[in-house]
């Protein structure tokens, strides 16, 4: 028997990767803007921001993101009151199907975060230098990067698109997927447990606690989070507190002692040590490592 392969199509290649960025800025944050001849996309993972494609003004926020097409001009800029989390990817792709992401704002689904998380995880290990230097104008390979990395993001970037398209088309924009009833209950306790701790951010929780109030034994309770994180629920709650302190240093509206208070922490050196060993530096030299930052642009 003869055999005839059939060839792939593709409608979207990427052809180069310019930059990938993720920062956390101060809340006084603001670029005053640029063009350049490669798309563009910026997501809001925390926060808040106002930007400016070509002569329009909108607000973005979590869960939001907007593509700024070959050419146009576009700013940014935070609001003076919410620290903004930002991934900015900009790229090189002369597919006539882009024509869906001219002028698009739009807001993403659990399955966009997740692609774009890959990126930026990727980026991370196949890329020299930090991915919140805003200068950065060269992406340096990593010689000791694992294998396929560089691949990865290309594949990654191309599924986000491609799936965008997709829902684009349809006018159904990160609709989930079917899931198993198990799947759904999952992401239903999921989402009220991690919704409980953000609401209880300046408590003391414990494991009893937090299975108390939501109904749910330790056993799952931790593989759920294991599944998600790769770390326990206290693990999860400590990095929650850590962020949130991150986010209120970038606002620069209170001091070290009372973001250690407000977070219900016992004393300021117990804030300083947890704050050290998740984010690898104090909090003195976060406010001063991110300022400088915010300074270079």
């Amino acid at each position: 028997m003869a055999f005839k392969s059939l060839e792939l199509s593709e409608i979207i290649e990427i052809q180069k990767i310019v930059t990938i960025h993720y920062f956390e800025y101060m809340s006084d944050y603001s670029f005053p803007g640029e063009r350049h001849d490669f798309w563009e996309f910026l997501c809001v993972d925390k926060g808040e921001v106002d930007i400016i494609a070509e002569n329009t003004p909108y607000t973005l926020r979590k869960g939001q993101i907007v593509f700024h097409k070959p050419n146009e001009f576009h700013t940014v800029k935070a609001n003076g009151k919410i620290a903004p989390n930002l991934v900015v990817v900009s790229f090189e792709c002369n597919s006539p199907y882009m024509k869906y992401f001219e002028n698009l704002i739009t807001s993403i689904g659990e399955k966009e975060r997740n692609l774009i998380a890959q990126i930026i995880y990727e980026a991370k290990h196949c890329i020299l230098g930090p991915l919140d230097n805003p200068n950065t104008t060269e992406m340096l390979r990593n010689p000791q990067a694992p294998i396929g990395s560089e691949q990865m993001i290309k594949i990654y970037l191309e599924n986000l698109l491609i799936s965008m398209i997709r829902q684009l088309n349809t006018g159904n924009l990160s609709s989930p997927a079917i899931k198993s009833i198990k799947q759904k209950n999952d992401a239903m306790v999921y989402d009220k447990i991690t919704t409980y701790l953000e609401e209880h951010i300046r408590e003391h929780l414990t494991i009893d606690i937090i299975c108390r109030e939501n109904l749910i034994g330790r056993s799952q309770l931790q593989k759920l989070f294991r599944e998600q994180h790769q770390c326990g629920v206290i693990d999860y709650f400590s990095r929650l507190k850590i962020e949130c302190a991150k986010q209120l240093i970038r606002e620069n509206h209170h001091n070290f002692t009372q973001i250690s208070d407000f977070l219900g922490y016992t004393s300021i050196h117990y804030f300083s040590r947890q704050f050290k060993k998740i984010t690898g530096m104090t909090p003195s030299e976060y406010a001063s490592s991110i300022k400088a930052i915010s300074d270079r642009r």
